[in-house]
């Protein structure tokens, strides 16, 4: 079956050409532009040798020219590869490398660490779009975003099959380095298709894009159905709490997606009285479990529903909603959604029964979820075992079809709704010349979640502070990862095999392991 995601831009722009299709205020762009800028992208790539399967890495914050060029890629019949703004050259590098990428297109404002990665990983093709405003200078050997643009407006969508990978996003484990998950065209086609369906959004609708968009939330659930529905996509490049009310209030918007943090925030902070949030009609929440009281004051306060939702980057990403006011139970996941099935396995791969006293592994199945893992097929074997994808995610289901998530089964970290995976930061502290051992944990947090925190021992006759080691691994990954807080013990709690026993050792510092 013959099936481009590109699809969905060109579908809106034949229904509705002059609407408009983003805003950043003060610009509009219009339906009919982003299928001919999308275009325009595409042409120009297959004019400089992008073939069909070839990839493209994409790290750019919340403004047009990630639509521009997303829809520019895929149209091509090339892949994707979002990347996080936040990254450093070491990672970019790898992301680039693993990924096979030809091509990185980002932000003016990134471009040093940017070009950095890209030299690193021997990527000569560097596109950088520079803000509004900007002087336009560009560092040594890289293009300007423009030259992406001289292609044919009416370029002809390159023909892909449903089952083609589309977007390579990576994401990791708490061991080894970051996999790329296989998400094909038909994968995020179902999902944001029949999540619009599920949201009743309309042509009418406008959703307001704050969560990033090189997040499989923000890119499917937010940009990719706000744009299959004709709807209107207001862009909001960093999340604060004014610019956001701002958002909602000057361009009505009736749509609003978030993780909690962003919840929490707009219930504690003053400006948002100075702002008229009335227009908003649902909100949707995920990217981490939705405190209870959070939810209900939200809810009480702003007269909207917040939706809870759940999935993964490998389920393109949702899995289960909560469907309506109606339809949810409060601080469940919700049921499925439509074509995809969820069970929950004990530890010998066998399907428990409903309630609380059964709670094991989450698996899923459907059109949602990935082809596998990019150059990883044992990796992928082990994730599909049985032909279920295991979530590593812990939680029961009820009578009635709910789903709940109880705890995590690997030790991963969300902060703030961005995943941190505990081993790639240790490895940074392992490389400082004076640390023996170290084990990064997640404390509570009320603000974020879950904030990083590391523990350390020295290597005898060694000295490090605190500040010292914060600044070494701050160098070294993205501003969200690294740990803000640094306790140091004599030795780290280990078992027979000489594994740190993370469990005792949140014991052993005072902090609760969740029960």
């Amino acid at each position: 079956m013959s099936l481009n995601l590109g699809v969905i831009v060109h579908e809106s722009a034949k229904a509705h050409p002059d609407k408009t299709a983003l805003i950043l205020d003060p610009f509009r762009i219009t339906y009919g532009q982003l299928d001919a800028f999308s275009n325009q992208i595409a042409s120009f790539l297959q004019g400089k040798g992008i073939k069909k399967g070839d990839k493209v890495g994409l790290m750019l914050p919340n403004v047009p020219y990630f639509p521009m060029a997303y829809f520019g890629i895929l149209k091509a019949g090339a892949m994707v590869v979002p990347m996080n703004v936040l990254l450093k050259a070491p990672e970019i590098a790898f992301y680039l490398r693993d990924s096979e990428a030809k091509v990185l297109i980002t932000w003016g404002g990134f471009a040093d660490e940017a070009m950095k990665g890209a030299a690193e990983a021997g990527v000569k093709d560097v596109y950088i779009a520079a803000a509004p405003g900007a002087d336009g200078a560009l560092p040594d050997g890289a293009r300007p975003f423009a030259e992406l643009l001289s292609g044919s407006p009416d370029f002809d969508m390159e023909a892909t099959d449903a089952d083609d990978t589309a977007v390579l996003l990576y994401t990791s484990g708490t061991t080894g380095k970051p996999k790329g998950a296989e998400l094909t065209h038909f994968n995020l086609y179902m999902n944001c298709d029949v999540l619009g369906r599920l949201f009743g959004v309309l042509d009418d609708d406008i959703s307001v894009a704050v969560l990033p968009l090189f997040h499989s939330y923000g890119m499917s659930s937010v940009m990719n159905v706000t744009l299959r529905y004709g709807g209107t996509l207001v862009l909001v490049p960093r999340f604060e709490v004014a610019a956001l009310c701002k958002a909602i209030q000057d361009e009505k918007a009736t749509v609003f997606s978030g993780v909690p943090t962003m919840y929490f925030a707009l219930l504690h902070d003053p400006q948002v009285a100075d702002y008229d949030l009335s227009s908003l009609r649902v909100c949707g929440a995920g990217g981490a479990s939705m405190p209870g009281e959070v939810m209900t004051t939200f809810e009480k306060r702003f007269g909207v529903t917040i939706l809870e939702g759940y999935g993964l980057s490998e389920t393109s990403p949702t899995a289960s909603f909560n469907r309506s006011q109606q339809d949810r139970k409060f601080l469940s996941i919700g049921k499925p959604i439509w074509g995809v099935e969820m069970k929950v396995f004990d530890e010998n791969d066998q399907p428990l029964g409903a309630g609380k006293d059964h709670v094991g592994e989450i698996v899923i199945r459907g059109h949602n979820v990935m082809k596998g893992y990019f150059k990883k097929p044992e990796a992928t074997a082990e994730a599909f075992k049985g032909g279920w994808f295991h979530s590593g995610d812990m939680g029961y289901a009820d009578e009635d079809g709910f789903f709940y998530i109880v705890d995590r089964k690997k030790e991963l970290i969300i902060r703030g709704g961005f995943n941190v995976y505990p081993r790639e930061v240790e490895e940074v502290l392992y490389a400082h010349p004076a640390v023996q051992e170290a084990a990064v944990i997640g404390l509570p947090d009320e603000r974020l979640g879950e904030e990083v925190a590391a523990v350390v021992s020295l290597k005898p006759g060694q000295e490090a502070s605190e500040e010292d080691l914060i600044a070494f691994t701050k160098e070294r990954v993205a501003a969200y990862k690294y740990p803000r807080s640094i306790r140091f013990v004599d030795s780290l709690p280990k078992g027979a095999t000489g594994k740190i026993l993370k469990k005792e050792l949140k014991q052993q510092i005072g902090v609760a392991s969740p029960s």
